[in-house]
């Protein structure tokens, strides 16, 4: 008996251990604190590793801390639905079940160890969420009939050609509910700091205000709209797809732009007039989306890669890396299909990436909510040479890209006075460029 009580106590107190561990991770943090100079890294669980599974992902974290990373944004954790099932996997955005996970992908503990271990390495996990339709055998479709919106005969319908998938109806109350349930669920229970909200723009923008009322009563998330839409920003998201770049970048690249540095200004300029303050846009090359269906980074922007990855590092918002992204990745990922990446090699792509993330990290000039009217631009005489320089405080970082595939030369009609500068990627003292090669650039960081 005695035996049995002193093993009783030691489990009680290996419990209380992990419950005050648990409750240190718990800890609110205030996206406002650091979202601004954090990098966002989207992980595809399936396609990460052979084995596919959390645990084996969670193998990469010192990796990915090593990178750089602040945010690590899962794409969909839930068992997927079997009925219309697109290939042989399915679609991760095909939802069986809001509150479990994929068998695939491990058990409800191995995300919670991985959410965990993650939280102990100062990183950020936020999971996809699809709140727009569901799979085709959700576990509402047959308790909840009624949360689906309906065709003239009675029948489920389908978005778009998401065959896979049928449309929630928002205009039930009772499923509204049960929809911010099951986010909060995750919150709870498993410690998560926020959302990726899969094409947020086709939720009513009451649903996310309110979802986002009650998340926040549990812990203070961090909210990832798929939209550029600026209501959604008012209240609900932190953070938008900077779409309207990322299409501009493939403009500049096939000639439809025929002025870079006025099509940026502009593009600027009207998303600070249109977006609250308050507002951080995803500045992204890639993502799954663009690799799976539209090509590779080095499909659509060609030799520009590198100038546009700076551009996304050193412009205001937050930058995206996509899995594999780091690594140089240069091929579609199945969306379907088992299709793993092949290397995790740090190439000099790693330290490339390495480099910017360490930047945005740690210089306060490119902080994510800043504000393009205080970006100082400079003319050099080009209209594809885009130069600008951002300050805060002491620091500041000086940025010149060549956004055209010709050699660029440069008249500096003003300069930036360089004392204390320096190049991040060679450390040499900086100097102001005078020639930059077809998609070259200049930072110089103070």
């Amino acid at each position: 008996m005695k035996r049995l009580i002193m093993i009783t106590i030691a489990s009680m107190s290996l419990l209380v251990s992990c419950v005050n561990k648990q409750d240190d991770n718990r800890q609110p943090s205030n996206p406002n604190e650091w979202a601004g100079n954090s990098v966002i890294y989207e992980v595809n669980i399936r396609q990460y590793t052979p084995e596919g599974t959390f645990n084996a992902f969670a193998a990469h974290l010192p990796r990915l801390k090593e990178l750089g990373v602040d945010v690590l944004w899962i794409m969909p954790i839930h068992p997927i639905s079997e009925k219309n099932k697109k290939g042989t996997l399915g679609s991760y955005y095909a939802v069986a079940d809001y509150k479990s996970v994929n068998p695939a992908f491990g058990t409800a503990d191995d995300f919670k160890a991985l959410v965990y271990k993650a939280h102990d390495m100062g990183l950020k996990v936020i999971i996809d969420w699809v709140a727009n339709h569901s799979g085709c055998d959700n576990r509402w479709t047959v308790e909840h009939p009624e949360y689906y919106t309906k065709d003239s005969i009675g029948g489920f319908v389908s978005p778009y050609d998401w065959t896979d998938t049928y449309d929630l109806d928002y205009s039930n109350a009772e499923m509204r509910k049960a929809m911010i349930d099951a986010m909060s669920y995750w919150v709870r229970e498993f410690d998560i700091d926020g959302f990726r909200c899969d094409v947020a723009y086709e939720v009513p923008t009451d649903f996310w205000n309110d979802a986002r009322e009650s998340l926040d009563s549990i812990k203070p998330v961090f909210m990832l709209a798929e939209a550029e839409h600026p209501e959604l920003n008012e209240k609900a998201f932190d953070m938008c797809y900077n779409w309207p770049l990322k299409n501009l970048m493939a403009d500049i690249v096939s000639g439809k732009s025929a002025s870079p540095v006025s099509s940026l200004d502009s593009l600027f300029s009207l998303q600070q007039t249109k977006f609250p303050d308050s507002t951080l846009f995803m500045n992204h090359i890639t993502n799954h989306d663009l690799n799976s269906w539209e090509g590779t980074e080095f499909d659509r922007l060609k030799d520009g890669v590198k100038a546009f990855v700076v551009l996304t590092y050193t412009i205001p918002g937050m930058p995206l890396l996509y899995t594999a992204q780091e690594t140089g990745l240069n091929r579609a990922i199945q969306f379907f299909e088992k299709d793993p990446v092949e290397s995790w090699e740090k190439n000099e792509w790693f330290g490339f990436y390495a480099t910017l993330c360490k930047l945005k990290r740690e210089n306060a000039a490119l902080d994510g909510y800043g504000k393009w009217c205080d970006v100082k631009r400079y003319d050099v005489g080009s209209d594809k040479v885009y130069a600008y320089q951002r300050s805060n405080g002491e620091e500041s970082v000086v940025v010149v890209l060549n956004l055209s595939g010709e050699e660029a030369s440069l008249e500096w009609k003003e300069q930036p006075t360089l004392d204390g500068y320096a190049n991040p990627f060679d450390e040499q003292t900086a100097v102001l460029p005078t020639k930059l090669s077809p998609w070259g650039y200049c930072l110089l960081v103070k």
